[in-house]
C-alpha cells in the first residue's frame, strides 16, 4: 500500500530533518525537531541568529550534535543569505544548479541534497540510501561496489521521472529494508521482490 513518506509540517522542517537524519533514526530526529519547536526556533531567520552551541544543545538527540549543528548552520546561512529564507525562491531556481549549490555546502552529500530536492522541493530526484544499495545489490540488480550516481542512474533509466513515483518507491524501499531485507538475518522467504533475483 501507499506509504506517507518523509514526515514534516513544512518544506523547511523537511530540509532540517534531511540534515539531522544523517547516521541516526528518524525517532531521534523527531526529538531534536520537537526541541526546536518547543523553543519556537524552527524558522530560518531564528536558526540563522541562534548560537551554534545552543543549537547543538537543542539537537542533541539526533546524535553527532556538534557536527550536525555546524552542518545545519552552514545550510541555514546559505538558505538565508542566498534565498532570504524563502523556500519558494530556492525551489524556483534551476534544479540542477540548486543541487550543485547544495553539494557545495559542507556536510551535504548527494543523499541529503536529493532528499531536500525531492521531499521539500517536489523535484524529481531519486534518493539512494543504504537500504537501496543493500536490497538491490542482494538481488544482483546493481553491483555492491556501485557508486551513488550509478545506482541513481539505474533507477532513473528504469522508472518514469515522476515525483510521486520516486517518493513512493523510496518509501517502499525503506520499509522493505527496515522490516524484511535487514542488514542482519534478512527474512528472504518473506521478500516481496524475491522473484527479481537473477542467478
Amino acid at each position: 500500500g501507499q506509504l506517507n513518506w518523509w514526515p514534516g509540517d513544512s518544506p523547511f522542517e523537511i530540509m532540517v530533518g534531511a540534515i539531522l537524519t544523517q547516521n541516526t533514526s528518524w525517532s531521534n530526529v523527531e526529538k531534536a525537531i520537537n526541541n526546536l519547536k518547543k523553543e519556537d526556533l524552527l524558522e530560518p531567520w531564528k536558526l540563522y541568529r541562534i548560537n551554534q552551541d545552543e543549537l547543538a544543545r537543542l539537537i542533541r538527540p539526533s546524535g553527532y550534535y556538534n557536527i550536525k549543528a555546524q552542518r545545519l548552520k552552514s545550510f541555514i546561512t546559505f538558505f538565508v543569505e542566498e534565498y532570504n529564507g524563502s523556500e519558494k525562491k530556492m525551489f524556483s531556481d534551476d534544479s540542477e544548479e540548486l543541487r550543485r549549490k547544495l553539494l557545495k555546502i559542507k556536510g551535504i552529500g548527494p543523499e541529503t541534497a536529493d532528499s531536500i530536492l525531492l521531499y521539500a522541493g517536489n523535484k524529481p530526484f531519486f534518493v539512494v540510501d543504504a537500504y537501496t544499495k543493500r536490497i538491490f545489490s542482494r538481488h544482483k540488480l546493481i553491483s555492491k561496489d556501485a557508486t551513488y550516481y550509478q545506482i541513481q542512474e539505474f533507477f532513473v533509466q528504469n522508472l518514469d521521472r515522476d515525483i510521486k513515483l520516486f517518493n513512493e518507491f523510496h518509501a517502499q524501499i525503506v520499509m522493505l529494508g527496515k522490516t524484511i531485507c535487514t542488514s542482519r538475518n534478512p527474512a528472504c522467504s518473506k521478500c516481496p521482490i524475491a522473484f527479481l533475483i537473477s542467478e
